[in-house]
């Protein structure tokens, strides 16, 4: 099977105990880099758009390197123009290409809106056109950037019928995601976590591996409370459930990997294994996707609870550009503890 054959048909994964497949250790950002030069190797449809990807590598140096081997023509510097950049991206679509475009902030997709919401998401339902385009959107905060460049706006996207929506928390993740959002033929928004790109290393297959669009990952087992979660608060949750587990506790944590389509089936599983459930994110916490995942678990697995849902998510602020209150904005480990702690004692 080949990769382009693959990703149509919703290609297998690579299974963790599988140690056949060559990987190596990467960053996450060396691992989105990767991912995307393989799918320019081995797809010519694929061309990248976007600010400075070229001769500079984009505002984090994501790209760097890829103008030199696969030229101006698959690799295109664009104007500061997102909403030109995202209806170019769909032209191209139309036309059987596989467009990535590079937001340079996540925050600056809100001038492409329109593009995306009302035509990108709408044109399959109006006449059965796929638009296979993938938006590339480093957002989230961690990085002392302020309220204008630290946003969490996955929320926008989720609602809107058409869309599909991933936020990959690891290297192995964050590659074979994105191949899986390159060939979906459907408009993908791909969020990278900004504060992850040269915090966080680990291992990635190399090749034609990918990961469905859809399926959550179980990153720690559990019994007595399930934390679902994604992103960057994946992390904080891993090393909040390994601090309660030197207490006694026995923490699970849920990686939901993607937002659109969600995984109902693990999240149901985990709501009903253990009974307590903390939903984590990063975003705001009003119409945040913890209310959606917390209204699912209420409506399908409800019997099953042996406390209330909690939900930990970002005030409904801005994000501060001081560090102290920006660290406070942002949920930790320390605060996870806190809150699991909370639900334990129900």
């Amino acid at each position: 099977m080949t990769w382009d054959q693959g990703l149509h048909k919703g290609v297998t994964t690579l299974a963790a105990e599988d140690t056949t497949q060559t990987v190596r250790e990467l960053t996450y950002l060396e691992a989105i880099r990767d991912g995307l030069r393989f799918a320019l190797q081995h797809d010519p449809s694929v061309v990248l758009l976007g600010e400075d990807i070229g001769a500079y590598g984009g505002a984090f140096k994501v790209t760097q390197g890829l103008l030199d081997e696969f030229g101006a023509d698959r690799v295109i510097d664009t104007p500061m123009a997102e909403l030109a950049m995202i209806y170019a991206a769909v032209g191209m679509s139309f036309q059987g290409f596989h467009p990535v475009v590079e937001m340079q902030f996540a925050d600056f997709i809100s001038t492409g809106f329109d593009a995306l919401v009302q035509f990108a998401a709408t044109n399959h339902y109006r006449w059965g056109q796929s638009v296979p385009i993938t938006i590339r959107a480093p957002g989230a905060g961690g990085l002392r950037a302020g309220p204008f460049h630290s946003q969490s706006n996955e929320a926008w996207f989720v609602h809107t019928p058409g869309l599909k929506v991933v936020a990959p928390a690891t290297p192995a993740d964050a590659r074979g995601l994105l191949l899986s959002a390159i060939r979906d033929p459907n408009p993908v928004i791909y969020y990278e976590t900004k504060y992850l790109y040269r915090s966080l290393k680990g291992a990635v297959p190399e090749g034609e591996v990918t990961i469905p669009l859809g399926e959550a990952a179980l990153r720690k087992s559990g019994e007595e409370l399930s934390i679902i979660t994604y992103g960057a608060m994946v992390h904080e949750s891993l090393a909040a459930a390994a601090h309660l587990e030197r207490e006694g506790h026995s923490i699970e944590v849920l990686d939901l990997r993607t937002l659109k389509p969600l995984d109902e089936a693990a999240i149901l599983a985990t709501a009903r294994r253990t009974g307590k459930v903390l939903i984590v994110h990063e975003a705001n916490r009003t119409c945040g996707v913890g209310a959606e995942v917390a209204a699912l678990i209420a409506n399908e697995a409800f019997a099953y609870l042996d406390g209330p849902i909690s939900r930990l998510a970002g005030p409904d602020t801005p994000v501060p550009y001081s560090p102290p209150l920006e660290d406070a904005h942002r949920p930790g480990a320390s605060a996870i503890i806190t809150a699991t702690r909370e639900l334990l004692a129900y």
